[in-house]
């Protein structure tokens, strides 16, 4: 980064005198521009193109061309660039590189956000020709250099992916000193099986979040040099490719976003811009907090429903007056010998559901709710009607599991339109889609010498294509992505779905509290579900105690209920009751969020955060002392309040009292919280005192 870079960052956004301290600065902006400027030649947003030559600045993305890079060979070539206004928001920009010799056309369209310190690009290659092309290699979607400021070092920031075992979605911190080099990437295919590929790097005065939106085997490389400058590295791991005649392929999505003073602070612009910019909005809204429920515990998902049991469960969560947004029937309502895993005959059990889907959909849309309903269409099983018919769509060796491959344009179309068909047909108001493999051994061995990574380029954009088709279909329907847990929540994916289950370690108090802090710095709309009860089993029922700490411990903006219904003796008032008080705060959750202690899942620590929403200066805080911690009183020094300003603060139970205090009371000297027991836990909202 140049030293306008700099400059810009180094003016300080802390302690103005503004109530949002959150709100974007000019200096936030100007940063941006500055780099956007150095890099791909952008000018002001009042004069966007300077007209610059297909050398041009310092690009920030490379690749190989027939043993020769990029660099070297747009020397000769034909460069255009074009520019439009997309909307308010954002100004595009497309350049365009052209081989004259070998017909090659490569593309760059690059998105300028004007509200936020955001840029987004990706890159797409096209062989316009008659005959095969050359060799591309090594394609860096990303490849820049940035430099720090003096004083201090390199910081970054990253995460676990979703590894199931609960670390998921866990704060990492890599210093990056001189000659240090770091490298993350995908596992198995899966964007966020692994680690997620979302990264925050942080230098003195400020820093840049840098994000790479790839459904497929992604990586990233971070390198020091002995002096002030780390080069970034990143895109498709694997990329060594000829072009047949008319074929296009893309990278990975790149955004970059910078910012200025801390480092919670960026964390929450990034929240704002996933909130304006990227969470999808069926029907034109944003998905609200919603309370969902099945009977997937004991029925071993829906293995063992049929319709009169699911009309059962419905009627008796409406009994005992939950008010569900959703019924969710998950897996194992089609045909399968083997348990739910037999995937790849996509059609309803008319044994165990002989008037469909419908019934059920019909049913509960009675009640007041919808329905989600699971699919996972890529995974294809033997004895499968995919796997009988339609061998030639399928990766993979005969005889065991093989993929759906949704780079065939054939498998795509019928795919969508079965889908699509049953989505209408049964009254299907949420697509659930699931993926239970890693694909990337499949990919690979799909691909000739001079074909490598081709097959997984195509794939990826073929899945993308799908659900694009779908929402396009069905504007108002929600898409819930799910991957063995949050296995695939790259940006990509996220613009298109939510994860309503985020991990599948569920239940655990301590994990799913770290990962509350972990996964809200990133996805702001995320879902689990509570039994309320300690360690509850994956699978069970009969009588379970309530216990708020557990309660609480698992809640989200999207919250499943899926207790044993059919069990009468369960303490409903107490369920009812806190059921009631999180949806009295479920509002806030689209506001900024802060960790309030360092996230862990030792058991003799304490865990809080807060939602704020400094709009209406109201927000809610969650602590939780547990079971081996020593400590009866925590001091909690909170974020994103006026100093000058007075909040009232209470505890949603009513059970212990505060005293009003001023923003920077909060602030400086913390709110003292006492948690007599062990575990317990405790709601605290807050607003601005009239």
């Amino acid at each position: 980064m140049g030293a306008s870079w700099q400059t810009a960052l180094l003016v300080s956004v802390v302690g103005t005198a503004y109530p949002d301290r959150v709100a974007v600065q000019p200096a936030e902006m100007e940063a941006m521009r500055a780099w956007a400027g150095s890099h791909f030649g952008l000018g002001p947003a009042s004069q966007p193109d300077r007209g610059i030559s297909a050398v041009g600045p310092s690009w920030p993305f490379s690749f190989i061309y027939d043993d020769r890079s990029f660099t070297e060979r747009c020397k000769d070539w034909k460069f255009e660039r074009a520019t439009r206004t997309r909307d308010l928001a954002r100004i595009e920009h497309t350049l365009t590189w052209r081989d004259p010799k070998a017909d090659l056309v490569v593309r760059c369209v690059l998105v300028e956000y004007t509200d936020f310190p955001t840029i987004e690009w990706t890159l797409s290659f096209k062989n316009e020709g008659s005959a095969k092309s050359a060799v591309l290699a090594d394609i860096q979607a990303l490849d820049s250099r940035f430099e720090r400021a003096d004083g201090g070092e390199f910081l970054l920031h990253h995460a676990v992916g979703s590894p199931a075992d609960g670390s998921d979605y866990a704060p990492l911190e890599t210093p990056l000193p001189p000659k240090a080099c770091k490298i993350i990437s995908a596992a198995g295919g899966r964007p966020t099986n692994s680690d997620l590929s979302y990264f925050n790097l942080e230098q003195p005065g400020g820093g840049v979040i840098v994000v790479v939106g790839w459904p497929g085997q992604w990586a990233a490389r971070f390198d020091r040099d002995e002096g002030k400058s780390l080069r970034i590295r990143a895109g498709q791991e694997l990329t060594h490719f000829a072009l047949e005649p008319g074929e296009e392929v893309r990278s990975p999505l790149i955004v970059l976003q910078f910012w200025g003073g801390d480092y919670l602070r960026s964390q929450n612009i990034w929240r704002r811009w996933m909130i304006a910019h990227n969470l999808p909005r069926p029907g034109g809204n944003l998905p609200p907090p919603q309370l969902v429920s099945s009977s997937a515990r004991v029925t071993n998902e829906m293995v063992g429903a049929n319709e009169e049991n699911q009309i059962m469960h419905i009627d008796r969560y409406v009994e005992e007056r939950f008010d569900l947004d959703y019924w969710w029937m998950d897996a194992g309502w089609y045909p399968n010998v083997n348990g739910w895993p037999n995937v790849g005959t996509w059609e309803v059990d008319t044994t165990r559901f002989p008037r469909g889907l419908r019934a059920i959909s019909d049913y509960a849309r009675s009640k007041g709710m919808k329905t989600i309903v699971w699919f996972e269409p890529e995974r294809v099983t033997p004895g499968t009607w995919l796997y009988k018919h339609h061998p030639e769509w399928l990766l993979g060796a005969d005889g065991g599991t093989r993929l759906l491959n949704l780079g065939n344009p054939d498998a795509r179309k019928w795919l969508t339109d079965h889908i699509d068909k049953l989505l209408t047909e049964q009254g299907i108001g949420l697509y659930r889609q699931d993926f239970n493999m890693d694909p990337l051994s499949y990919w690979r061995a799909a691909d000739a010498p001079d074909r490598q990574g081709i097959t997984e380029n195509k794939y990826v954009c073929g899945y993308l294509a799908y659900w694009d088709e779908l929402r396009r279909r069905h504007p108002d329907m929600l898409i819930d992505s799910c991957a063995s847990g949050g296995r695939r929540n790259d940006l990509e994916t996220m613009r298109r779905a939510v994860p309503l289950w985020r991990s599948d370690h569920p239940y655990v108090a301590e994990s799913q509290q770290s990962m509350t802090i972990g996964v809200s710095l990133w996805i702001p709309y995320q879902g689990t579900a509570t039994i309320a009860s300690t360690n509850a089993p994956y699978y069970g029922g009969g009588w379970t105690p309530v216990e708020p700490y557990m309660f609480w411990s698992n809640t989200a903006p999207s919250l499943g209920l899926p207790i044993d219904i059919r069990e009468r003796g369960l303490d409903y008032d107490a369920l009812r009751r806190l059921v009631g008080q999180w949806r009295a705060i479920s509002r806030y959750y689209y506001g900024d969020f802060y960790p309030l202690i360092a996230c862990n899942r030792l058991k003799d620590c304490w865990a809080a955060w807060q939602f704020d929403c400094p709009d209406i200066g109201e927000g809610f805080i969650q602590v939780f002392r547990r079971s081996q911690s020593p400590y009866e009183l925590a001091r909690l020094k909170l974020h994103g309040l006026d100093a000058d300003t007075t909040y009232t603060l209470g505890d949603i139970d009513g059970k212990q009292t505060f005293p009003a205090r001023s923003g920077r009371e909060l602030s400086e000297q913390g709110l003292p919280v006492t948690l007599s027991t062990r575990p317990a836990a405790i709601v605290i909202t807050y607003q601005v005192r009239d």
